[in-house]
């Protein structure tokens, strides 16, 4: 199992294994690289741990356990970890700054404990089986001993190219589950499992939601930069050179500006440049690498280099993909991994925070535009939307109000923001074979995603649902997964996310909606907290998404990349089960001859191409031989 992982952690094995119990770690050595090996155990030597990830504040939380009494072996940040367990119990974890995936084992008790860091930055599978329960950081380790999980699960799958990511717990394999961000699992000697949510995304209800809680907005602003500060400080802590991706955007600008500003910390930065000019942006992160004054490399990423690299980028990733762009960020970890570094940190996280997506903006559109469903100029406000995409559905105005139009009966409902993207992703549903589509039943999407949501969420206002819903599909499932964990630790470099620190989670979510979107203007407050550090053009630069080139990677001159001719055949597909042999076709040939330019066929194709090359994985783990475990009852 552990050797699955190896990429995860290079530097070296550990082992724990006694009656009841197995533990294995792989190493990636960023704290105390001389004693810091998992696992770790209390001073008994009953209660051990391995976890993967990072406790930022473990200097603090050390230091009031030494003025305890508790005595220390290592240096590093994991034996608080037992020795909290040891004083509060289950409330260990609510003690943690972190981005975490833990595993706890109480000898005395017999007892198993899973946890998972708030924001889900870092993965955590499990699954039973008998008397057995077996965990893991990837799926791939619970397959190298339970091949009857490489199967796919038709739910998952659907979520998957819907939602562009599983809905926890579930995922795309049957029988496997994932630990919610959030949540703590504890399993008992006698089998009882007990899942526990210790912290959420959580917002005042509209009506306690105003400006007046705060003395101004100047305060409100210095607050959060106090804040901002102390998330960078405690995320530099390392025992290695720490480096930064630099995306010329607000996000990342801000967090190197504040390292440059606010600590001592030398701080190298990294880019990612494309030869199209729909989606580069490299001529901004130069300006800010000379604004900032660091010493910053850009790797120049072309279509060929993601349609050569998507194989082994989905291997890492383990679902379905809708998109091309965590391809060009796997590329940019290995260039990081070979100038010397382990760590970056980046600025992912401060779009669904303060509200910097455009879909928070279309969602406030089309609220208004309800408000007068005849009104011919509030639409027209979509115009000032993605204006970045090329082929943009506002650049036709009928074309953009029968678009933004759709959803409309949602108006009253959690996921209304959501509707549209969902639909567009809904098309590769249209490409299942008709055993999956009989196999999903009456799965409905909309209605699937809204059960799960609390009963509080209609209390929130528009935005903090949509704020809420965001976080719960898209960041945890896809951008701190494929796009973050997987393509960094495919050549093991650990992501750190300042703007994911859950004390700037909870004071964001207090924030009155003006505070964040004010007018057509997003993340208003941040903008307001980074003002003097930033160039008055990057501050003022609206969002634009990071985005790659998708199906036309996987074309050279209109003839499909060996790979996608040999798994999009009729015999794979046949052989496969999953899509139509016919509906494929037609969509290949869409894009064989360029006239794929829309969102929806994009995704369609890259999702179905994604989960062609997820079934050939598969299928090689079932045709493996059968590993006995070492352990007669394994956790």
């Amino acid at each position: 199992m552990i050797r699955t992982l190896a990429h995860r952690g290079p530097d070296g094995y550990g082992f724990h294994a006694a009656p009841g119990v197995g533990l294995a770690h792989a190493r990636l050595s960023i704290i105390d690289l001389a004693t810091g090996d998992q696992p770790i155990h209390n001073p008994r030597r009953t209660v051990w741990t391995v976890f993967n990830g990072e406790i930022f504040n473990y200097v603090e939380l050390r230091q009031t356990l030494e003025a305890e009494g508790r005595r220390f072996y290592t240096q590093s940040d994991t034996e608080v970890i037992v020795h909290l367990y040891d004083r509060y119990g289950d409330g260990f974890v609510e003690h943690l700054n972190g981005q975490f995936a833990i595993a706890l084992w109480d000898a005395e008790r017999q007892r198993l404990v899973l946890a998972r860091d708030r924001a889900g930055i870092r993965p955590l599978f499990y699954t039973r089986e008998g008397a057995r329960t077996w965990f893991a950081s990837e799926v791939k380790a619970v397959q190298a001993v339970l091949p009857r999980c490489a199967s796919f699960d038709p739910v998952g799958l659907a979520q998957t190219l819907t939602y562009w990511a599983p809905a926890d717990p579930d995922t795309v394999y049957e029988g496997v589950r994932s630990l919610p961000p959030g949540c703590l699992l504890s399993i008992e000697s006698n089998g009882r499992e007990q899942l526990s949510r210790y912290w959420d995304w959580t917002f005042p209800p509209a009506a306690e939601t105003s400006p007046g809680q705060f003395a101004s907005i100047e305060h409100a602003a210095g607050e959060l930069r106090e804040l901002l500060i102390d998330a960078v400080r405690l995320q530099l802590r390392a025992d290695v050179p720490v480096g930064a991706y630099l995306s010329g955007g607000l996000d990342s600008s801000g967090i190197v500006a504040l390292v440059r500003g606010f600590t001592s910390t030398p701080v190298r930065t990294f880019s990612v440049a494309f030869e199209d000019a729909e989606f580069d942006e490299s001529a901004h992160q130069q300006q800010m690498a000379r604004h900032l004054g660091t010493e910053h490399s850009t790797l120049l990423c072309t279509r060929q280099d993601i349609g050569d690299a998507f194989p082994r980028f989905v291997r890492h990733a383990e679902v379905p993909v809708l998109r091309t762009a965590p391809v060009p960020l796997m590329l940019l970890s290995g260039a990081v991994r070979a100038a010397g570094y382990k760590v970056v940190l980046t600025g992912e996280g401060a779009d669904e925070v303060f509200g910097g997506y455009d879909l928070f903006k279309e969602a406030k559109v089309r609220r208004f535009w309800a408000r007068q469903p005849g009104s011919t100029w509030r639409p027209r406000l979509l115009e000032r939307l993605y204006g970045y995409v090329e082929n943009s559905p506002v650049r036709n105005a009928a074309f953009a109000q029968s678009f933004f139009g759709q959803g409309m009966e949602y108006l009253h409902s959690p996921v209304f923001a959501h509707v549209p993207r969902w639909r567009t992703s809904q098309r590769a549903l249209s490409l299942l074979s008709s055993d999956m589509r009989e196999a999903l039943g009456a799965w409905e999407p909309m209605g699937a995603f809204e059960d799960r949501l609390p009963p509080e969420t209609m209390s929130w206002s528009p935005l903090a649902r949509d704020q809420y819903v965001e976080a719960k599909s898209l960041l945890a499932g896809y951008l701190l997964a494929a796009q973050g964990d997987r393509v960094a630790m495919a050549n093991s470099i650990e992501g750190r996310f300042p703007y994911l620190d859950h004390r700037l989670i909870e004071f964001a979510s207090r924030l009155p909606p003006s505070y964040k979107i004010r007018g057509m203007t997003e993340k208003y407050l941040l903008r307001r907290a980074l003002a003097d550090l930033l160039p008055s053009d990057i501050l003022a630069r609206t969002k634009q998404p990071y985005r790659a080139p998708d199906s036309q990677s996987f074309f050279r001159d209109g003839v499909p990349l060996d790979y996608v001719a040999d798994l999009l055949s009729p015999e794979c597909l046949r052989e496969a089960g999953v899509f139509d042999p016919l509906a494929v076709g037609r969509l290949v040939d869409k894009c064989r001859s360029g006239r794929v330019t829309g969102f929806a066929d994009n995704q369609a194709f890259v999702g179905m191409l994604s989960t062609m090359l997820l079934h050939r994985n598969l299928r090689e783990v079932r045709n493996l031989p059968a590993i006995e475990p070492v352990l007669d009852t394994c956790a």
